[in-house]
């Protein structure tokens, strides 16, 4: 009782965001506003894994592929069992807990360093941070994960449990190949950090050498080998090349056009324009300003700039996805071990205030009004169509769960996370052994335009072996030759 009353901000703190999250992730699950791509193939690869059978990418392709050969992701496997507990609303749940866990995390870097009069205050900030919502709203991604173990990391590190440091590097690399870039720039980060520590100096740099191979490991063999195309698809920038070498070439070759490309919309996409400026002014505002005083926070920030900004595609550029929830660990523990420093404690109180307020506006104009055009619906939980639809969602969940649990499904992509624990479900236009075809009309047609989509389920409507058995808000053909 005593350890609870002792920390009870900080449960109550988790306890008021976990709401929040649930608010956000949960409601957008029930209201089809999640996807196939990536709630529905993870989910139904941890399904697969779960019924010890290979996960691959046949929801999405035409052709079998291991679904190693995308991203080489093994938390799927790892958190598989959970689909016995938490059925489609598994990897959300993980989510949920691993941000939750994170902000306990700081909480706790700040205690470690014996600076608990700012720890909640740090928490807090991790969980206002704008990057957590626009993963919540966006399906279900590893990186999230991985990120909420960083400051879990740092307590390891800054109290000399090598071995516990260990395995959480491991289990952060495991998470996405790409994610060991990023800890390769936090193992030398740290080292400037603890300069005069020779110790945690030859720890992290060896950090950083394990993340370095491990990427060219997964990227290089382990990804191709699983790959349909024996190539690793994951390097989409066109400005540094075609692999992570032909990057670092560009980068130390074109130093001045890179900083360049990293303000600008380097390959003209018809909605990028002031895109980066955006996510640039959302992060100042943030509180980037503060690293400047511990400047190897920054160079903790330099693979994530890159992982952003030099990206073929625009949204990726954005305040919006899931390509934000690195920098969130990275700028609450940089921002509050300043504040830490402070002197004068009032002081110190009042700027950590400002940190909150300043944080809080940046999440909230996220949700407000972007450059980049998302629907908002899936992440204002303080309005009330968040929580609804303009069709009957009771009604539409009563059929969905009609159709026999063993029958192979395609559909469009909002109904495939609600399908995805089978083994064979399809993103429509794919059909393959489909005995049901389900959709809406006037609603996400991913991967096809609207005239695409009409075109191929009107296609299917007239076809001798389909039969439409429902016409209501969800429409379902059912395949007569079964």
């Amino acid at each position: 009782m005593y350890r609870i009353k002792k920390h009870k901000g900080i449960i109550i703190a988790s306890v008021i965001f976990a709401i929040i999250y649930s608010a956000i992730s949960f409601v957008n699950h029930y209201c089809f506003r999640t996807n196939a791509i990536d709630l529905g193939l993870y989910t139904n690869a941890a399904y697969k894994y779960a019924h010890f059978q290979l996960a691959d990418n046949s929801m999405i392709k035409e052709y079998f592929e291991p679904i190693l050969g995308g991203h080489f992701d093994l938390y799927i496997l790892l958190f598989s069992p959970l689909v016995y507990i938490f059925g489609t609303y598994s990897l959300l749940v993980l989510q949920i807990v691993a941000i939750l866990a994170g902000g306990v995390g700081v909480y706790r870097y700040f205690i470690v360093i014996k600076k608990r009069k700012i720890a909640l205050f740090a928490a807090i900030y991790f969980y206002l941070f704008f990057g957590v919502y626009g993963a919540l709203a966006f399906d279900y991604h590893s990186v999230v994960v991985a990120a909420s173990v960083l400051p879990w990391f740092f307590v390891a590190i800054k109290q000399d449990r090598k071995m516990l440091s260990v395995a959480l590097l491991l289990f952060m690399l495991i998470s996405q190949e790409n994610f060991s870039i990023f800890l390769f720039f936090v193992g030398i980060a740290l080292a400037v950090g603890y300069r005069k520590d020779r110790k945690k100096i030859y720890l992290t740099l060896s950090f950083s050498g394990i993340s370095l191979f491990y990427y060219i490991l997964i990227s290089s063999w382990l990804i191709p080998f699983f790959s349909y195309n024996n190539a690793y698809g994951g390097f989409n920038y066109s400005y540094l090349g075609t692999n992570g070498f032909d990057a670092v070439k560009t980068l130390l070759t074109h130093p001045l056009e890179s900083i360049k490309v990293l303000f600008v919309n380097h390959n003209g996409s018809e909605h990028g324009d002031f895109v980066k400026l955006e996510t640039h002014l959302i992060l100042l505002a943030s509180g980037l300003f503060f690293l400047f005083k511990k400047p190897h926070f920054l160079i903790m920030l330099i693979p994530l700039y890159m992982q952003k900004f030099f990206h073929d595609n625009y949204l990726l550029w954005s305040v919006v996805g899931q390509y934000n929830i690195e920098f969130a660990p990275i700028f609450t523990l940089g921002i509050f071990t300043v504040i830490s420093e402070i002197k004068n404690p009032k002081y110190a109180k009042y700027i950590s205030y400002l940190a909150i307020v300043l944080v809080g506006i940046s999440t909230f104009r996220t949700m407000d009004n972007t450059v980049v055009h998302t629907s908002k619906s899936h992440i204002r939980f303080y309005q009330k169509s968040h929580y609804k639809r303009d069709f009957d969602l009771k009604s539409v969940h009563r059929v969905l769960s009609q159709i026999p649990k063993n029958a192979a499904v395609s559909a469009q992509s909002p109904f495939v996370p609600h399908f995805s624990l089978r083994s064979n479900i399809y993103l429509f236009p794919i059909v393959k052994d489909a005995e049901y075809i389900i959709y809406l009309e006037g609603y996400n047609t991913y991967p096809l335009s609207q005239n695409e989509f009409e075109n191929k389920i009107e296609n299917y409507r007239n076809s001798p072996d389909w039969e439409l058995i429902l016409d209501e808000d969800v429409k379902i053909l059912k395949n007569t030759s079964y």
